[in-house]
């Protein structure tokens, strides 16, 4: 499964400009891409919402060696209740840790050197103050999971991933599909797993090819499946075939082919002017009350 590499979580965000604040400003990421819709996706990429939506790719650096985040903006909507599904994204990096005490951005110590912090919406991150790696700074993604044994299962009979750790007494394990790529650690948690409409989805590519077979394979299975093949188009580039499975949990996965999701992720230069038009436009009363605060940081000039 090398050909396999983890791309991004999904997280819906309610107001864009704490967000892009915390993933700009205290974990030192930057606008990669930027787009706009005018509907609902056919995927259900920004959740069970028909109308105007926009889909913002923030990372370390490009799409093609780095783990990163996708935060979805439906308009109108300002926040989403958090389950006990999402348990937090691990990164290395003595300057987030740096930026988020300067910035007075809430931090607490949980181990030696490893600080928890939120994101607007409560999304945990777990910042580890060392200097960032020579690959990826973003480590893992940790996932509740209500029956470990289950899970990796379904995550490495049917999904190809090689187990780098496993811990049967605090219950978690390790997984991935290469050593260099963002890990995934699924975690067990008493009772079920609950996602509440703030629930994400983590993406992974595969040679397109292999799409097919994948979606027949949990057909066998009697897996769910929540998006057979679809072919999903972005405005003014490449578009691309995707399946969105769910795990035993009901984790939303989404598999992409990975030639076209090469070209559609490129980073674009533009990305940050295309956030800055789009405010000039579409403010909302919270993001307004925001700009408006007495933070410079919070200033528009300083948007993403």
């Amino acid at each position: 499964m090398a050909a396999r590499r983890a791309l991004h979580f999904v997280f819906k965000v309610g107001n864009r400009f704490q967000t892009a604040r915390f993933y700009r400003d205290v974990l030192g990421m930057k606008v990669l891409r930027h787009e706009e819709f005018e509907e609902g996706c056919k995927a259900a990429c920004n959740g069970p919402y028909d109308g105007k939506w926009s889909k913002t790719m923030v990372g370390f650096g490009p799409e093609d060696d780095h783990f990163v985040a996708e935060l979805t903006y439906n308009y109108g909507i300002g926040d989403y209740k958090l389950g006990n599904d999402f348990m937090g994204i691990t990164l290395a990096s003595s300057q987030a840790v740096s930026n988020a005490r300067k910035l007075e951005w809430p931090l607490t110590e949980v181990a030696e050197g490893v600080f928890e912090t939120e994101a607007p919406g409560g999304y945990k991150f777990y910042l580890q103050n060392r200097s960032l790696p020579q690959s990826d700074p973003v480590l893992k993604v940790t996932l509740a999971v209500s029956d470990l044994h289950k899970s990796l299962n379904y995550w490495c009979d049917l999904l190809g991933m090689k187990i780098y750790e496993k811990d049967e007494e605090k219950q978690r394990a390790l997984l991935g599909y290469a050593d260099n790529q963002c890990k995934l650690e699924l975690q067990g948690i008493k009772g079920a797993v609950e996602h509440a409409a703030a629930f994400g989805r983590i993406a992974f590519s595969c040679p397109q090819k292999e799409l097919p077979d994948l979606e027949d394979l949990m057909k066998r299975e009697n897996q769910k499946i929540l998006t057979p093949l679809v072919s999903l188009d972005t405005p003014g580039k490449a578009t691309v075939q995707v399946v969105i499975l769910a795990d035993p949990d009901g984790h939303e996965i989404c598999f992409v082919g990975d030639e076209a999701f090469r070209e559609l992720s490129k980073v674009d230069p533009e990305g940050s002017k295309l956030l800055d038009d789009v405010r000039s436009h579409s403010v909302t009363q919270a993001e307004l009350e925001f700009l408006n605060s007495s933070d410079p940081l919070a200033s528009a000039s300083k948007w993403l």
